[in-house]
């Protein structure tokens, strides 16, 4: 079963092959096979809302069963941002470490208690007539006073996993893919998946009799 990657961050599209690539059954693309298409503009104010846009609108305009994710980083003690606007923190065309550099300078005097902080992620599954499934899930930790770690992308550099005393930038690769927000929420929508990619097997061997 052919199964697009709605998305043009390559950082996201190496996770998502690493963490997927236990389903044999899956044959997974990415929107560097779609040059031409262009992913809508991220309208919507919760992660749920963004993701299936994504997913719904790539499915429909390429004819094919889309995943599609959106996530990002949720601080308490600033009322919930950078939220959805987390790959724009800083402006539209913001570098991650851009973005890094901005919060870091908004938690400055925010004490210790104070600096707790989750990644959020959804992930929405789209075929050509419609929306399927969508999933959400969080990894909690806090945030750090400088950034630390050269792995990952994003926040990571200063985002500490509890239990761990590491940022994802600090962990190595493998260690980030069995316990981040995205591989939590991957594991939730898998199933789902591999029934699909089970019934299109199905079908295949009865269209092939």
């Amino acid at each position: 079963m052919q199964l697009v990657i709605a998305t043009h961050n390559i950082h996201k599209v190496r996770e998502f092959r690493a963490i997927l690539k236990m389903d044999k059954s899956l044959d997974l693309l990415s929107l560097s096979d779609f040059p031409h298409y262009h992913l809508p503009e991220e309208t919507g104010t919760t992660f749920e809302e963004n993701a299936i846009l994504k997913a719904v609108h790539a499915a429909n305009h390429l004819g094919q069963w889309v995943i599609a994710d959106d996530s990002g980083l949720v601080v308490p003690a600033l009322k919930g941002i950078p939220g959805v606007y987390s790959a724009r923190f800083a402006g539209e065309q913001a570098t991650d470490a851009e973005n890094r550099h901005k919060l870091l300078n908004a938690m400055r005097g925010v004490p210790e208690t104070e600096r707790n902080a989750y990644y959020e992620c959804a992930i929405a599954v789209a075929g050509p007539d419609g929306l399927k499934k969508c999933v959400k899930a969080t990894c909690e930790g806090n945030i750090a006073a400088e950034e630390k770690g050269n792995r990952g992308f994003g926040y990571d550099a200063i985002f500490i996993k509890y239990e761990y005393g590491k940022t994802f930038a600090e962990l190595e690769e493998d260690v980030k893919n069995r316990i981040s927000h995205r591989r939590k929420a991957l594991d939730k929508i898998l199933i789902f998946l591999e029934s699909i990619g089970q019934s299109s097997q199905v079908m295949s061997s009865m269209l092939d009799e």
